[in-house]
C-alpha cells in the first residue's frame, strides 16, 4: 500500500491511503508519523478501507504535506554509493558517515523551498526508510523486520555552510529544505533495490541503484541502533548517487528559480521549485 500525508481544507494535515483509483482515502491520524506510531495501523487502515462512510479525496487535487511532519529522528548516510565516493575523493568507509537534521527541515513532495544565505545549494537524490516498529540494539534482520516502508528524499546541501568545518550539520539542517514524500510504499510490496533518479530543470544529473550502496538499508538501521533507538515514523536517508554538482567540472549549484525533481521508480516524484536568497556574485 502507498500511505501519504495530505493538506486538508481546515489547514490541518490527514493520513492518507492511496485507493489505486486516483484518489486517497482519508485515514483517522494526522500524518502517517502518527498512523505508524499505533502499533495496529495495518488493521486501522483496512478498517477505514472497509467503512462505509469514507472521506476520499481526488488525486489530481491532493496537497502532499511533508510525509513524516514531527519525525522524532531524521538521520542520514553520507558517502554511501560507490560513485558518489569517487567524485568527492574519498576512500570507501568502514562504517557509515552519519549526520542529523530535524523534522524542521521536511517539505512537502510540491512545496516551493526558499534557501536564506546560500549560494552553493546542491542536490542529493535519495532512498529514505521509514521506522515502523521500536528498533535498539538490533541484528540486520530485526532491522529489515522493522522497515514500514520506502519514500523518496533530497538532502539537499548548502556547499559554501557545510564547508565551513569538519562537521557537515550547519550545511544539511536548514529549515524547510528537505523535500519528502509523495508517498510511503510498504516493505511488504517491495525489495530492497530501487532505480533513484535527480533532474534539474529536466535534465537528468543523477541515476543511480541502491542495489550498490555500501551499506543497505537493513544494515544502516541496525548500525544506527546500536547507539540510539530507533521509534516509529523515524526517517533514514540511505545517501545519494553520483552527479551531484560539487562534484562536477566546474561545480554546479541551483539557481534562483530552478526545478529540482527527485523520483523513485514504484514509489514516485519530487518536484520543488528554488528561491534562493543569496547574493549573485558567489565567492571561489
Amino acid at each position: 500500500m502507498k500511505l501519504a500525508t495530505l493538506r486538508t481544507a481546515n489547514g490541518g494535515t490527514t493520513a492518507a491511503l492511496a485507493t489505486g483509483a486516483d484518489s486517497y482515502l482519508a485515514l483517522p491520524a494526522t500524518d502517517v508519523g502518527a498512523l505508524l506510531a499505533q502499533p495496529e495501523w495495518r488493521a486501522i487502515v483496512e478498517t477505514a478501507a472497509a467503512a462505509p462512510d469514507q472521506t476520499v479525496l481526488d488525486a489530481a487535487s491532493a496537497e502532499f504535506a511533508p510525509l513524516l511532519p514531527r519525525a522524532g529522528k531524521v538521520i542520514c548516510c553520507g558517502l554511501n554509493y560507490g560513485d558518489h565516493i569517487q567524485e568527492m575523493g574519498r576512500e570507501l568507509p568502514e562504517y557509515p558517515t552519519l549526520f542529523a537534521k530535524y523534522a524542521d527541515t521536511l517539505v512537502g513532495a510540491n512545496d516551493a523551498v526558499e534557501v536564506h544565505g546560500s549560494g552553493r545549494v546542491d542536490w542529493e537524490a535519495e532512498l529514505a526508510v521509514v521506522i515502523g516498529s521500536e528498533l535498539f540494539r538490533a541484528d540486520q534482520d530485526q532491522a529489515r523486520e522493522a522497515i514500514a516502508g520506502y519514500t523518496v528524499a533530497n538532502d539537499v546541501s548548502m556547499r559554501d555552510w557545510q564547508s565551513r568545518t569538519l562537521q557537515w550539520f550547519q550545511g544539511k539542517a536548514f529549515d524547510a529544505t528537505t523535500p519528502v514524500g509523495p508517498v510511503m510504499l510498504t516493505a511488504d510490496e517491495t525489495g530492497e533495490s530501487f532505480d533513484v533518479r535527480g533532474y534539474v530543470n529536466g535534465e537528468l544529473v543523477q541515476q543511480g541503484n541502491t542495489s550498490t550502496l555500501v551499506f543497505g538499508p537493513a544494515q544502516l538501521l541496525s548500525y544506527i541502533s546500536q547507539f540510539t533507538i530507533l521509534r516509529p515514523g523515524d526517517l533514514v536517508l540511505t545517501g545519494t548517487p553520483g552527479g551531484v554538482g560539487m562534484g562536477m567540472t566546474p561545480p554546479r549549484f541551483l539557481d534562483d528559480g530552478d526545478v529540482l525533481t527527485t523520483e523513485i521508480d514504484g514509489i514516485g516524484r519530487l518536484e520543488n521549485r528554488f528561491r534562493i536568497h543569496a547574493p549573485v556574485s558567489i565567492p571561489a
